[in-house]
């Protein structure tokens, strides 16, 4: 017997990520662009003065852990605000 374990149903979800090393006024381009094009990602919108992402995917097709991976990749190493990391 073969049993699978499936997912019935993607949820779309949205993440605040903090992002406390942003340091000029451009890199939240950069790291929104970063974020967009992460496939499953429906809208980022980054602020530098919260120095923090709102994130909203789809979780059938992105995970957390390629959200901060991302933001990491362009120089921003980042976590959920609700994560004490």
């Amino acid at each position: 017997m073969v049993l699978l374990k499936e997912k019935l149903a993607a949820a779309i979800v949205t993440v605040v990520l903090t992002i406390p090393t942003m340091d000029c006024a451009t890199c939240p381009i950069t790291i929104r662009l970063a974020l967009l094009h992460i496939k499953g990602v429906s809208k980022a919108k980054v602020s530098y003065e919260k120095r923090e992402a709102r994130v909203t995917y789809d979780d059938a097709q992105t995970t957390l852990g390629a959200l901060t991976k991302a933001t990491a990749d362009v120089g921003y190493p980042s976590f959920e605000a609700d994560d004490p990391h």
